[in-house]
């Protein structure tokens, strides 16, 4: 083997192995709701309401454990242009207000969201929407997360300011 192609070869290596270490994908989003806090977190909760503010939803399916409650499964399928990106969520924490938590598992990288619910003066509710990628399984998301760190975020943001709307709408 040529030494270019051993130290591309060494490079990816080191590249796959460090870049959650490195380039760690960890990220707040927040949106102020002009909507009383039992009716943000009555919409938030309620499954069917995922179409009407995740671009792409599909569908939801519940796979085990008591629906909504600690210990769940469900299957969330999206669909982006042509393909189709399915998700586990696991709910490892629900403690509403103040927390909803789950974990996120793709074919491609594993992720934790923590939301938080604060109730604020005049009738209006904070979300705060805390992300960080915990695992990659593929080179492209270890790639994209070193070359555009911010989009993850940015397309987190556009789904909290529709539920936003949604909920102010509702």
């Amino acid at each position: 083997m040529s030494k270019l192609r051993c130290f591309f070869v060494s490079g990816f290596v080191i590249f796959s192995k460090l870049t959650p270490t490195l380039f760690p994908m960890k990220f707040t989003c927040t949106t102020e709701i002009n909507a009383p806090i039992d009716k943000v977190i009555a919409l938030f909760d309620d499954p069917n309401n995922l179409k009407e503010w995740q671009d792409g939803f599909i569908s939801f399916e519940h796979l085990s454990g008591t629906p909504g409650e600690v210990g769940a499964k469900s299957l969330l399928k999206y669909k982006h242009g042509k393909r189709e990106m399915e998700l586990i969520e696991t709910i490892t924490a629900k403690n509403l207000p103040d927390e909803f938590s789950g974990i996120y598992e793709h074919e491609h990288m594993d992720n934790v969201v923590k939301c938080s619910f604060i109730e604020l003066p005049d009738q209006k509710t904070r979300l705060e929407y805390h992300v960080d990628y915990i695992k990659y399984k593929a080179f492209i998301p270890k790639l994209i997360t070193f070359l555009m760190p911010h989009m993850p975020k940015k397309y987190t943001q556009k789904w909290l300011d529709q539920f936003k709307a949604f909920a102010e709408q509702s």
